[in-house]
């Protein structure tokens, strides 16, 4: 009774750290409108308070993974989350856009921790099918998160102005550190002689399977951080979608997911499957989704729930693989499993700020200019899955 308990509340405490990783970057963006108007940017700069946060999450990529493999995930994790509430505290009250700025970047560096290392804590102690059901369920949870962030935001903008916004990712932030102290233990780790250098990231990068199934999965997730990131711009400044209806547009593709991934785990949990197969299913769904979006981009439409149906194919395309290959990308090499997650989730920010940055930079009012890069990254996750599925290595590796 006491196990399960135990195991209960570690579970919990990895939800609320993936509630933080989601609302981190979904929360405020519904702001960006006032912040504009309230510090006199740019669209280029308005972006910039995405891409600094993504790039002190890279920067922790120097050291989080090997930290993480040698002395353990809870050290490291409690380490992040102090470092994200200092950079919420900036974020509340700036002096300046800059200071808001480091704020972010603060942010970033911070929650790399709890992001990259909240699922390790299930891969540590559950075989790879057990992972797999819970992915579908952490992800789902994430996701419920990341639909009713947009809206929690747009409402916290509009009633209260966007320190709200902070304000409820610094409140979030310390009871996340609050469960991690309470309910997350300190456990040795099999490899505790693993070394700091670089030799663990050479051996993931030997790896060809591996390097073809992160990036895949990079390629997967890549379009829709893109989306949402120039949405707030697109839907609200250009397309006069009202700040309390923005959030829905944004939320119901989170919302999707959300649901789809559950009801994905619950029905691999007890059921063998062949993996090759959901994920040949999964690339015929992510085609059509490509060829809706070209028709979309074509005709540049300027319908918000046109433009808002044309993603849900290529959400609902995300699901099967997130679920499935994740897990497998960490179980691949088990003993930098760490690292893999640190070079998944930080290089994932990393391409996503350069996408926003260069969609901010050619972005001309429409969806055209989005629609082309979005589907740049949709054409290379459909090619990496077509890869992905015809490697026996990875195919043959849950057996």
């Amino acid at each position: 009774m006491h196990q399960s308990l135990s195991k209960t509340m570690i579970l919990l405490a990895v939800i609320f750290m993936d509630l933080l990783t989601g609302m981190e970057f979904d929360l405020f963006v519904p702001s960006f409108a006032q912040l504009q108007t309230h510090f006199n940017l740019s669209p280029f700069w308005v972006e910039a308070l995405l891409s600094s946060n993504f790039i002190g999450y890279g920067l922790s990529l120097a050291f989080i993974g090997g930290l993480a493999d040698k002395y353990g995930r809870k050290p490291i994790i409690l380490a992040g989350l102090c470092i994200f509430i200092v950079g919420s505290m900036f974020c509340v009250y700036p002096y300046s856009y800059h200071f808001l700025l480091a704020g972010r970047f603060l942010q970033g560096l911070g929650i790399a921790a709890p992001s990259i290392l909240s699922f390790l804590l299930i891969a540590d102690v559950y075989p790879i099918k057990e992972q797999q059901f819970l992915m579908g369920i952490l992800n789902g949870s994430l996701n419920i998160a990341v639909a009713i962030s947009p809206v929690i935001g747009s409402f916290l903008t509009l009633y209260f102005g966007w320190q709200a916004n902070f304000i409820a990712l610094l409140s979030l932030g310390i009871i996340s550190l609050g469960m991690t102290i309470l309910f997350i233990p300190f456990y040795q780790l099999s490899n505790t002689d693993a070394d700091l250098s670089s030799s663990g990231y050479v051996t993931i990068i030997k790896s060809w399977p591996l390097m073809l199934l992160i990036a895949h999965i990079l390629f997967i997730i890549i379009p829709y951080w893109i989306f949402v990131g120039m949405a707030p711009l697109l839907y609200i400044k250009d397309l006069g979608v009202n700040l309390s209806h923005f959030g829905y547009y944004q939320g119901v593709l989170a919302l999707v997911f959300a649901i789809g991934s559950i009801l994905f785990g619950l029905l691999i949990k007890n059921t063998e499957f062949n993996q090759k197969k959901l994920l040949t299913f999964s690339l015929q769904i992510l085609i059509i989704s490509l060829f809706i979006l070209v028709f979309v981009t074509a005709i540049n439409s300027s319908n918000p729930l046109v433009i808002t149906l044309a993603f849900l194919p290529f959400i609902i395309s995300q699901i099967i693989p997130c679920v499935i290959l994740y897990p497998l990308s960490l179980n691949f090499l088990p003993h930098v499993k760490a690292r893999v997650s640190a070079i998944i989730q930080g290089a994932k920010l990393i391409l996503t700020a350069i996408g926003l940055q260069i969609a901010g930079y050619v972005y001309t009012g429409t969806f055209q200019s989005i629609g082309v890069i979005v589907i740049f990254f949709i054409v290379i996750a459909a090619i990496t899955l077509y890869l992905v599925i015809n490697n026996r290595a990875l195919m043959d590796a849950n057996k």
